[in-house]
């Protein structure tokens, strides 16, 4: 007759404790003034850098944000034109300062 192969069983993994439950915590609001002070990074830094550079010019740590700024506001001015001229689509020449 022919011997079977006899298998141990496996242990069960024990069994994790539940991680102790996080108190909620109320979330400040954001006012309209504090989310006009941390404006979203729309430059690539990297890249900026580089065509600076590519002046022959050195860029300051603040350059970026400055420029980040500029951007910010030349954005408002184009959407100020378009709907001061009844339009919500913003064209090229909406950029255009005077």
């Amino acid at each position: 007759m022919a011997k079977k192969k006899t298998t141990a069983k496996k242990k069960a993994a024990p069994k994790r404790k539940a991680a102790p439950k996080r108190k909620a915590v109320a979330r400040k609001k954001t006012t309209k003034r504090a989310k006009k002070n941390a404006m979203e990074m729309l430059l690539v830094g990297s890249k900026t850098k580089a065509a600076l550079k590519g002046h022959g010019v050195n860029v300051g740590g603040d350059a970026i944000e400055g420029l980040n700024g500029v951007i910010h506001w030349y954005i408002e001015q184009a959407v100020k034109r378009a709907k001061a001229n009844k339009r919500k689509t913003v064209r090229a020449h909406d950029f255009v300062v005077m």
